[in-house]
């Protein structure tokens, strides 16, 4: 399944401060430590040589990946027509048939982080929150099989506490 394009503000904010990061700050650093390395003669036992090349090469990999992903990406607004219906970007508490409640928000998959609460608008359940309103039942398919979950909230700014 392709990915999608979509993005936060926020995630899109955080990307590009990585991507400034890496060749601003960190490439630098590590270019010149290279640079000091093979300074000292014998470079291939050479520690510090070839963790900084190995480094440099990781760091030229993510700098490519992210100039290209942050042209290709499209940030979304909320829009005051969402309100009252799961949207991307919305912030939504589900509850499970045991009573188990859990918070989420529909982000774009280079920002998803579970622990955060953040999942992918690609991923099977939010698919399924789609377009749902409070009080929806929303089905969600698993390897494990069905479950069920209800809408509690939906809300488009992060929830307090």
């Amino acid at each position: 399944m392709a990915k999608s394009n979509y993005i936060t503000r926020e995630g899109w904010e955080a990307l590009d401060r990585e991507l400034k990061y890496l060749w601003n700050e960190e490439r630098p650093v590590v270019t010149q430590a290279v640079s000091d390395a093979a300074a000292l003669g014998d470079r291939s036992e050479n520690a510090e040589y070839i963790y900084g090349k190995k480094r440099l090469r990781e760091i030229d990999r993510r700098v490519r990946f992210l100039m290209k992903r942050l042209e290709q990406l499209q940030i979304v607004y909320y829009n005051a027509q969402q309100e009252g219906k799961v949207y991307f970007g919305a912030w939504v508490e589900l509850e499970n048939e045991e009573g188990e409640t859990f918070r989420y928000q529909l982000v774009g998959p280079d920002e998803f982080n579970v622990r955060e609460g953040k999942i992918s608008i690609d991923s099977p359940l939010a698919r399924a929150l789609l377009k749902k309103a409070v009080d929806d039942e929303v089905v969600v398919r698993t390897p494990a099989g069905e479950e069920l979950y209800y809408v509690n909230k939906i809300q488009y700014q992060p929830f307090a506490g």
